[in-house]
């Protein structure tokens, strides 16, 4: 059994796509292989800033012969009415290399087709492998891609060398004017320009050994966490190891030298937010804290190799820090010293978009907001609320966030704090850009949380008012992380409040604006929006796309409860009898659905009991009242109960269909019990939709 290697050597990979990249070129190589009869005992994947490389073991030597079914034409197309095969049978048979005796017919749901055995496999592996090469590396799905040289080719990066190897011969193909060869390339600025790797075995220690190269990204960062663990310790502290970052750390660096370098003590006199940002978001650094979590004048760099002189390198580091934090200091002596009607003023010349005006305006509308939606919110307070909006983009303006972007709201708060606002306001502050992505928590305090809905709220609006929705990938203003955010915090929160007059309220808040689309077409084009996000939210939680449509499509406009009625659908679903509720159910659906289509009758659910004739309608419509009056009283606090009454129900309704003739020859006792049965639909589908189930 043979063992493969592709290396794909580039110029430096962006590091936040690495993973996602390896993995990529891994699945697409087992899957490729596997479909032509290939059965491999391991795959691998690797990375660095300057590799892809894929590594698979326990390859034949030539591709196993395998058998497929292909199907045909129609039988009736295949063969004339006399038998004889006609050109599409013959053309058939010879697309698969076999003759017109050896075509078989086969039964299909769509009828009755010729169908014959096509024998794949007796190529070599090595000249599979170098048709499969290019393919799979031209077809890679990447973020971005660039042209270089006259080469029309595109990938992330220029490629600047290919190694293929199988056991230790070539695996020879041709691509953006490279061919593959047996040579890598070791660290950057190593002494030795080329590798020759004489076969795939040699492969990884070569590289380790010569090439100075770790190639496993794992590996990579084990090292960092004990080399950086163990400097830390030197000087009494432990390293502030932010995930993200060493994740990107990782992918900047394929053989990691951890530096510890120091910073002025004066420093330590500015906000955390501060300091670390300068330390973790510009010099991809870490933090060194003390056992009571307080930043150290030191910070841990992770270089890509062993400097010749380390005493330089840690000097240079230690003075671009310094120049960061010297501004940092600057900017934050600056701030404090302005007040907050000094950068109100200056919000009104900073346009938020301009066909919505400044974002002075858009910090009014905020604020009004954030004082209707506390109303809604028993622990909130609605002029607390009121004033954490009024102030919430002041920081805007400040010199920090002019210099850190990434820290709008975070200063905001801490500028609050410092002029004497009240802690909660403060902390709303900073909550108001959270969630900030998928993976993120929600506001704590409900004032923070009060603050994101309307500021999200309010930007979705707005730019759907302007014509500007989401298309594609496009989505310039991060409108989809703003739904996501809105959805998550009212699930999450559990927080009463009616999306459409959330909605209708943002929208009025907005004055003397050209809008580019009819108000009534926003609310709508908005809701069905922020509906897809609410239905991509629960699948990713896990839950079943069949039963995320039955219910979200009934209940859209109050999504505290949706969580809660998933769960007691599922529940319901596990019941012996759902399956025949189920039919029950779409039985009712289809009688109505009739009627709507075929007759002039409006059936509005309202019957009158004294034209009931049949006990068993009777009996129908007092279960039904039982259920609307137990939905009523329980539904906002507990879907189980309400769920599980249609098991309740259903004994009356199969009764019903048993043993009354719904299409009476009397019109006025068909139309009531048709309504009955109206009045009973509306019900259920007040729970669920039904209709969409495949049982």
């Amino acid at each position: 059994m043979a063992t493969f290697i592709l290396e794909i050597g580039t110029e430096e990979l962006p590091a936040r796509f690495l993973l996602e990249l390896q993995s990529e070129l891994g699945v697409r190589f087992l899957d490729s292989l596997q479909s032509m009869g290939y059965r491999p005992t391991e795959v691998s994947d690797y990375s660095t800033p300057r590799r892809l490389v894929v590594c698979i073991k326990g390859l034949d030597m030539i591709q196993p012969h395998c058998e497929e079914v292909v199907i045909g034409p129609p039988i009736n197309i295949a063969f004339d009415k006399d038998g004889n095969p006609t050109k599409a049978a013959e053309g058939f048979a010879k697309n698969l290399g076999i003759t017109i005796g050896s075509l078989s017919q086969i039964s299909t749901d769509r009828g009755e087709y010729i169908s014959g055995l096509k024998v794949k496999g007796g190529i070599p592996t090595k000249e599979v492998l170098a048709r499969l090469c290019p393919e799979i590396i031209t077809a890679l799905p990447l973020p971005k891609r660039m042209r270089w040289g006259n080469n029309p080719f595109t990938f992330i990066r220029p490629i600047r060398w290919i190694m293929a190897l199988l056991d230790s011969d070539i695996v020879p193909f041709e691509l953006a004017g490279i061919h593959s060869n047996r040579n890598t390339v070791g660290l950057r600025n190593n002494n030795v320009p080329f590798i020759e790797v004489p076969s795939s075995t040699d492969y990884y220690m070569l590289l380790k050994e010569v090439g100075n190269v770790i190639l496993d990204p794992n590996s990579r960062k084990d090292s960092i966490l004990q080399l950086g663990n163990k400097e830390a310790q030197l000087i009494g502290g432990v390293v502030n190891w932010n995930e993200r970052l060493l994740n990107e750390v990782i992918g900047l660096v394929e053989h990691p030298y951890p530096l510890l370098g120091t910073i002025n003590s004066v420093f330590l006199n500015l906000p955390r937010e501060v300091l670390l940002t300068s330390i973790e978001t510009h010099q991809k650094s870490f933090g060194i804290l003390d056992s009571q979590g307080n930043l150290l004048p030191y910070f841990l760099t992770v270089l890509n190799m062993t400097p010749p002189d380390l005493a330089l390198v840690k000097q240079g580091w230690e003075r671009v820090l310094q120049a960061r934090l010297e501004d940092a200091r600057f900017f934050w002596n600056e701030d404090i010293n302005s007040s907050f009607d000094e950068w109100q003023e200056k919000l009104t010349h900073l346009i938020f978009l301009d066909p919505l005006g400044s974002i002075a305006q858009k910090e009014h509308r905020v604020s009004l907001l954030c004082e209707w939606i506390a109303k809604y919110i028993p622990t909130s307070n609605a002029e607390e609320a009121r004033k954490a909006g009024s102030l919430s983009k002041v920081d805007l303006v400040s010199k920090m966030v002019e210099e850190f972007p990434e820290l709008q709201g975070v200063m905001g708060g801490i500028y609050a704090r410092h002029k004497g606002e009240s802690e909660s306001i403060a902390t709303a502050i900073a909550e108001q850009y959270l969630p900030s992505g998928p993976d993120t928590d929600v506001p704590v305090t409900d004032l923070g949380a009060i603050l994101s809905i309307a500021d999200k709220i309010d930007t979705l609006v707005g730019c759907f008012g302007c014509g500007i929705i989401p298309t594609g990938t496009a989505d310039p203003y991060g409108l989809r992380r703003c739904a996501l955010g809105i959805i998550r915090i009212l699930i999450e929160k559990e927080y009463p409040i009616n999306l459409h007059q959330l909605y209708t309220r943002a929208q009025d808040n907005f004055v003397n604006v050209s809008w580019k689309l009819a108000p009534e077409d926003v609310l709508q084009k908005l809701h069905e929006f922020i509906i897809a996000r609410l239905k991509n939210y629960f699948l990713a939680l896990g839950y079943d796309t069949l039963v995320v449509e039955a219910i979200v499509s009934t209940q859209t406009s109050q999504l505290w409860s949706i969580k809660d009625r998933l769960d007691s659908f599922i529940l319901l679903s596990q019941h012996e009898d759902f399956s025949q509720l189920v039919q029950t159910i779409k039985r009712v659906i289809n009688i109505i659905k009739k009627q709507d289509k075929e007759t002039e009758i409006v059936l509005t659910g309202h019957w009158n009991p004294s034209l009931f004739k049949d006990t068993a309608e009777k009996v129908l419509a007092e279960k039904l009242m039982i259920a609307v009056n137990k939905f009523n009283q329980e539904s906002q606090t507990a879907s189980l109960p309400v769920f599980m009454m249609l098991l309740k129900l259903q004994p009356a309704i199969n009764t019903f269909f048993d043993q009354v003739m719904i299409m009476s020859n009397d019109i006025e006792v068909r139309r009531n019990r048709l309504n009955l049965l109206k009045a009973l639909l509306l019900y259920i589908e007040s729970l669920a939709d039904f209709s969409v189930l495949q049982i």
